[in-house]
C-alpha cells in the first residue's frame, strides 16, 4: 500500500507520517524546491526508515501539484490513499495567500489525485468551514454554513471542502479537526499561537502568586481543543475502514471546556495558581483577559461559545476501540511543558 501526503512536514502532516509509517507502504512527500532539506531533518530527528519516504518535488500553486508528467505516470495507480494537509492555518493571514493555496491548492490536489488515479482524497478541512454558525454544526452540514465573510481563513476552508465535495471524481473523506494542540504524551508543539498564548499569562501569575493561592478565574465560552496524536490517531483510524466514501467527520472534542476550565488545566501543567474561583465574566471584563494574551477573541469557531460540533457520524467508527481514541485535554502529561516558555516553579 503506498501513500502521497501533501503538508507532510507540517506540525499536523509529520505526525500523520509518523503513524502511517506504522503500517507497510511507501510515503511519497511533495516537498517544494529548496526544501528538500527540512523533510531530511524530519526523517533523521524522528528516526524514520528514510527507504520508505520518498520526496516528489511539486509546488501546491500550480496545477497538477507541479509533479512532472514523468512522475505522475510513475505513480498512476499505485497510491492507495492521498491526504491533503498543505494549507494555510493562521487565521490574519493575507487573504489572497490564503485562497491560492487553501482553495486553489485543494483544486489542484483533486486534480492530481484523478490523474495518477488515486483510490481515495482524504481531505483534511476544518470546523472553521462551518464559519460561524449559531447552534450545533453536524457532520452531514455543510452549505448550512453562517457568516463566511467575516474572516477570509473561514471563507477558504469552507470553500476548499467544497471543491472536493463537487470537483474530486475520486473517492474521498473529509476530516475537520478543531484547533489542534501539542501531543498529549510528549508536549511537543510546532510554535506559540492559538491557546499558547495562554502560557505567557500564566508565566506572569507564576512570577507573582504561589501556587497554593487562589486567582480569580472567568468562566467564558467553550473552547474546542484536541491534541495532535488523536487528530492523526482518528484520521489514520478512519482512513483504512471500509465503507466510509464520501463520509464527513468532525475531529474534534464531544465536551469541550469553557476558557476558565482550560485556564485551570494550563495553570496545573505550568505549576501556577489554579484560577479557580469564578466570578462574573461581565464583571471580570473578559475581553480585557483576552487582549492580555495575545487577542484571543476571533473569530474561530472552536472559541465561539454559541456552537457546538456533533460528532454523530464518526463516533460509532471509533468507540468500538478500547476506548484508543480519547481527546482529553486534562489527560495530557503535565510533566511535558511546552519548552521555551520558562514558567519558573517558585513557592
Amino acid at each position: 500500500m503506498s501513500y502521497f501526503v501533501t503538508g507532510a512536514t507540517g506540525f499536523i502532516g509529520r505526525h500523520l507520517v509518523e503513524k502511517l509509517l506504522a503500517r507497510t507502504g511507501t510515503i511519497h512527500v511533495l516537498v517544494r524546491k529548496g526544501s528538500q532539506k527540512k523533510l531530511d531533518a524530519l526523517v533523521k530527528d524522528h528516526g524514520w526508515d528514510a527507504r520508505r519516504i520518498k520526496a516528489i518535488t511539486g509546488d501546491l500553486a500550480k496545477p497538477g501539484l507541479g509533479v512532472t508528467p514523468q512522475q505522475a505516470k510513475a505513480l498512476s495507480g499505485k497510491i492507495k490513499h492521498v491526504f491533503h494537509l498543505a494549507a494555510i492555518y493562521e487565521i490574519g493571514a493575507d487573504p489572497g495567500k490564503q485562497r491560492e493555496i487553501n482553495v486553489e491548492g485543494t483544486r489542484h490536489a483533486v486534480e492530481f489525485a484523478e490523474k495518477i488515479k488515486a483510490g481515495c482524497f482524504h481531505h483534511v478541512s476544518s470546523i472553521a468551514a462551518a464559519g460561524l454558525y449559531p447552534g450545533v454544526f453536524r457532520e452531514d452540514m455543510f452549505d448550512e454554513a453562517e457568516e463566511l465573510d467575516r474572516d477570509p481563513y473561514l471563507r477558504t476552508k469552507h470553500d476548499s471542502e467544497k471543491v472536493v465535495r463537487d470537483e474530486c471524481k475520486r473517492p474521498f473523506r473529509i476530516y475537520r479537526p478543531s484547533m489542534v494542540l501539542g501531543h498529549s504524551k510528549t508536549g511537543e508543539i510546532d510554535k506559540v499561537d492559538g491557546p499558547y498564548y495562554l502560557f505567557t499569562l500564566i508565566k506572569r501569575m507564576r512570577e507573582l502568586f504561589p501556587q497554593w493561592m487562589p486567582t480569580i478565574g472567568i468562566e467564558g465560552g467553550r473552547l474546542n481543543m484536541v491534541p495532535v496524536d488523536y487528530v492523526v490517531d482518528a484520521m489514520d483510524h478512519i482512513a483504512h475502514k471500509r465503507g466510509l466514501d464520501g463520509g464527513c467527520f468532525h475531529l474534534t472534542d464531544p465536551e469541550p471546556r469553557r476558557f476558565g476550565e482550560m485556564l485551570n488545566i494550563f495553570c496545573r501543567a505550568g505549576h501556577a495558581p489554579d484560577p479557580d474561583a469564578f466570578a462574573d465574566p461581565d464583571a471580570m471584563g473578559q475581553m480585557q483577559i483576552a487582549d492580555q494574551i495575545g487577542g484571543f477573541g476571533g473569530c474561530d469557531p472552536a472559541q465561539d461559545p454559541r456552537g457546538g460540533f456533533q460528532q454523530c457520524h464518526i463516533q460509532p467508527h471509533l468507540a468500538g476501540d478500547g476506548g484508543a481514541f480519547q481527546p482529553d485535554i486534562a489527560a495530557t502529561d503535565h510533566d511535558q511543558f511546552p519548552a521555551g516558555l520558562q514558567i519558573g516553579r517558585h513557592g
